[in-house]
């Protein structure tokens, strides 16, 4: 995998080599390209094809907000020239889309003008939300809440956000709409990628941290905005707005060439200070995600494992390497920060120079008489704006390369094989048996976990695996659901090659009770029914009872709508292995898998589960892992299997008469050491 897992580290020198080794680690080396990185951009940019409607609005009242400069500063230069120096109304002095108002001035008295100039003002206040503003690419209205400093807390920030070049009401309504549509792309994002992980094949999820999917799902999705919206807004706004500006100010102030030019050079000038920084942005990007994903890693472990962290007395130790964590996450986007100010600190000496420049020119035009004051106003309004919009450019490059790597490690594991990629034959229904032929199971750590398997699961049959622990009991019965394929061999159901059965129609036939009892957050009715949501109240605790789980749900003070989210630590093993047994029981399938299904019974629970088996049995085909004698001793068929390979097969009488046989010594075992403890 070109993304990893990071090792644990047991030193804060170790954390940083992890961190740095994950941070120049994303596609077989994190350092994008160019192409790279606008290929990823592409990507994210496909989004749009999902918001058509909304997206179009958005982007017209953005292109309307583009216009603005082009009314704005020239009620600035009537106030300047005609009330306060009581200048004649020159019309011709001013841009023919806005001749119709100056006409309408010509031989009024000052104050007159100035009223009219007000009341255009608050008509401007009321629609667009400004009048006379300075200008400039970041003169908006933004949504933004508190933020701390670092990648996890600012991702709400950008998953909510909304900006608008208007107040008033078109602002409004810009800022409504992009405030939605931010949330829509976010939700959706973050929806693919969870049902992704979700149906990631199980051998990549065993080797995915929990905490790392968790970062990509909440934190690195939120990514996609800033590129959704700035990539294509942006550059069309920086080329409308400064060839606007650039026309009006080339159309009415010919005589002073060197300011037209001057506002030309603006762009070669920010992007000769920006050239440093992209490649800096962006590995101190990657490595502070890389930081922040260990961090919610380390929380999730701890939580998860919080029993054990108490009874080891480790809170210390947790206490200590969470520290380490989360100061090495604060210390990474310190370091991404640092990159930001130095780079602001270039853009800001850039724009300075030009604007000191600037002034040096208006100036002195100004006080030759070539311009009037004025003038003087409209330039520095229309130098401002220009100068804020070109810098858009430099700057949003300088913006993509902190987003890219988080769009990058989100798209990263929704490439990753998934299991809804293989489609096939629907199967209706499994009527007689699943048979391997010479299967192999490798790991990709090189470890075997099954070698040179054959055998026959039949419909009707209770099949017992058995063996020592790593024998490969679990690994056998999850090639029968496809949670793992084999490296070599076949599987087929009823004859038919599992390649060419679609994967859901497998899983929809197979009900999987695990060892590790996996219970949801919500009611004991709701997780029982979670494999057949439409069973009834009856059916319900009919498997309930057949489980031995329904004595202690009809105690407990709300029964089958307990939530298990607020009581779950109470309930015992025992009583947790019970609920998960009558939801594999109550699903409509034609396999019922058990694993270790009666370690945390009790002797009357498990005989009465036994007996239950073997009634389904009748219908179904039944494989149960197990160590217990009694649960197996009465199966059907009793599989021994040492080292990944089947040693023995058959009845318990069968396998009994095997002298030196493998179950025989197992069984022996199992009444000796019954014997012992009695």
């Amino acid at each position: 995998m070109s993304d990893p897992a990071l090792p644990r580290p047991t030193s804060s020198k170790q954390l940083e080599e992890a961190l740095d080794a994950a941070a120049s680690n994303l596609d077989v080396g994190t350092d994008l390209s160019f192409r790279e990185t606008c290929r990823v951009i592409g990507r994210a940019l496909t989004y749009i094809r999902f918001f058509p409607y909304r997206f179009t609005a958005k982007f017209l009242l953005f292109g309307i907000s583009l216009a603005t400069p082009l009314i704005l500063p020239w009620p600035i230069k009537i106030v300047i020239d005609n009330v306060i120096l009581n200048n004649v109304v020159d019309p011709s002095a001013f841009p023919s889309y806005f001749a119709p108002f100056v006409n309408f001035l010509v031989g009024k008295t000052s104050f007159e003008m100035m009223l009219w100039v007000l009341l255009l003002g608050v008509v401007m206040m009321i629609t667009i939300g400004g009048f006379g503003s300075t200008g400039g690419a970041n003169d908006q209205v933004d949504a933004t809440m508190a933020q701390g400093h670092d990648k996890a807390t600012q991702t709400e920030n950008d998953a909510n956000s909304a900006f608008s070049k208007f107040a008033g009401v078109l602002g409004f309504v810009e800022f409504r709409l992009q405030l939605g549509l931010s949330q829509a792309v976010n939700h959706l994002l973050r929806s693919q990628l969870f049902e992704r992980i979700q149906s990631l094949q199980m051998p990549l999820l065993s080797d995915t941290r929990i905490g790392d999917s968790l970062y990509r799902v909440m934190y690195d999705t939120a990514a996609v905005t800033n590129v959704f919206f700035q990539t294509v807004q942006s550059p069309i706004g920086a080329v409308l707005t400064g060839g606007l500006v650039l026309t009006v100010m080339a159309f009415n102030y010919g005589e002073a060439p060197e300011i037209i030019w001057l506002g030309v050079c603006i762009l070669p000038i920010q992007l000769i200070a920006m050239l440093p920084f992209p490649r800096l942005m962006r590995r101190r990007s990657q490595a502070s995600r890389a930081a922040g994903s260990v961090t919610t890693g380390n929380i999730e472990e701890g939580i998860s494992n919080v029993l054990a962290v108490q009874s080891l007395g480790g809170n210390k130790r947790e206490r200590e390497r969470f520290s380490v964590h989360s100061n090495e996450s604060f210390k990474r986007y310190r370091a991404e920060l640092l990159v930001r100010l130095l780079y602001g600190a270039a853009n800001g000496g850039a724009r300075g120079l030009m604007g000191f420049i600037a002034f040096y020119f208006i100036s002195s035009r100004v006080i030759e008489g070539v311009l009037t004051p004025g003038d003087y106003g409209v330039l520095f309004y229309y130098y401002a704006w220009l100068s804020g919009a070109v810098t858009a450019l430099p700057y949003l490059w300088i913006r993509i390369q902190a987003d890219v790597p988080g769009i990058r490690r989100v798209f990263f594991l929704m490439d990753l094989p998934s299991e809804a990629d293989r489609s096939g034959e629907e199967l209706k229904s499994i009527n007689n048996a699943i048979t391997l032929h010479r299967v192999s199971l490798t790991f990709s750590d090189g470890r075997q976990a099954l070698d040179d398997v054959s055998l026959e699961f039949k419909k009707g049959e209770i099949t017992a695996l058995v063996g020592p622990t790593g024998s490969g009991k679990t690994s056998l019965a999850y090639l029968i659901p496809e949670f793992y394929a084999p490296t070599r061999g076949s599987i087929e159901v009823d004859g038919v090659d599992t390649q060419n059965i679609a994967l859901s129609s497998i899983r929809s036939h197979v009900s999987y009770v695990f060892q590790e009892t996996q219970l949801f957050s919500d009611s004991i009715l709701d997780n029982i029914r979670y494999g057949n949501p439409t069973a009834s109240r009856e059916e319900v605790e009919r498997a309930a009872q057949t489980a031995g789980a329904h004595g202690f749900i009809s105690d407990l003070p709300d029964g089958y709508e307990t939530l298990l989210g607020t009581v779950t630590s109470k309930i015992s093993v025992g009583q947790k292995q019970r609920i998960a047994i009558a939801r594999g029981l109550l699903k409509p399938a034609s396999v019922l898998i058990l694993d270790e299904p009666t370690s945390a019974l009790d002797p009357e629970t498990e005989s009465y589960l036994v007996q239950a088996l073997h009634e389904a049995a009748k219908d179904k085909l039944v494989v149960i892992i197990a160590h217990r004698l009694s649960t197996i001793v009465n199966a059907g068929k009793i599989v021994f299997l040492e080292a990944g390979r089947v040693v023995e097969q058959g009845t318990h009488e069968q396998l009994m008469t095997v002298e030196s046989g493998h179950y025989r010594a197992f069984v022996e075992l199992q009444s000796s050491s019954r014997t012992g403890l009695s």
